[in-house]
């Protein structure tokens, strides 16, 4: 991929990661109905900054990866049960800021600072995850499909779950509520890891059917998410 189609795919995520922070300070600041809110401006800062960082980061090592990953959302997917997945999973993470702001305008957790940072630490560690397994797999994409060329990947947290991203998703999630100054916001992330459970019972059909050795994979990793879980 030549420079001139690179910076396409800058200026493609620049104007994405600013249409959806613009998208999180509405589901934040008007439940809270206020901008005096310290704990959104660090976590929207260590979010954006983290995800700019990360992005550029592939731009330069692994542009492919960034195209694949723009195709985002319900419309991306070509599944009409994955459509489904994904609408709800888009409402249930709205659900999670918004109740996240509620309580920090009533009041109605009370956490301290420091639950706050530990909550960005998570957030952090939760991207930090996920770019983790983009390095070890380019067809990390954003939608459920095959590409040609695709093959499994077994090395690195491959070699522990099935599904690394979706785990590094999920300690992203419960970081958020914290991280917002609220426990009530941790009520939504059960809801959201049943929508990842269902989107990945749907991904391993279309892996199993359509990615040779895949069989194969899901008997040498048997774990899912969780290592002794599930």
């Amino acid at each position: 991929m030549d420079q001139a189609e690179v910076g396409v795919l800058r200026r493609l995520a620049f104007r994405g990661l600013v249409q959806f922070t613009i998208v999180l300070m509405l589901l934040i600041f008007l439940p809270a109905w206020t901008f005096a809110y310290w704990q959104a401006w660090l976590f929207l800062v260590a979010f954006v900054v983290a995800m700019w960082l990360c992005t550029e980061y592939f731009l330069r090592r692994d542009p492919a990866l960034v195209r694949r990953r723009l195709k985002v959302g319900p419309a991306a997917e070509r599944e009409p049960a994955q459509k489904w997945i994904q609408a709800a999973a888009s409402v249930m993470l709205g659900a999670l800021f918004v109740l996240s702001a509620f309580d920090h305008r009533f009041g109605w957790s009370g956490l301290s600072g420091w639950a706050a940072i530990l909550g960005d630490v998570a957030v952090i560690a939760g991207l930090l995850g996920m770019s983790r397994v983009f390095v070890e797999n380019s067809f990390a994409a954003a939608t459920v499909q095959v590409e040609a060329g695709q093959r499994v990947i077994d090395t690195g947290p491959y070699g522990v779950v099935r599904h690394p991203m979706y785990t590094a998703a999920i300690v992203m999630l419960a970081g958020i509520p914290p991280a917002l100054d609220s426990l009530w916001g941790l009520l939504v992330v059960p809801g959201g890891i049943g929508i990842l459970a269902l989107r990945l019972a749907v991904e391993e059909r279309t892996l199993i059917g359509q990615l040779p050795g895949y069989p194969d994979y899901r008997e040498k990793v048997r774990w899912r998410l969780l290592p002794g879980v599930w």
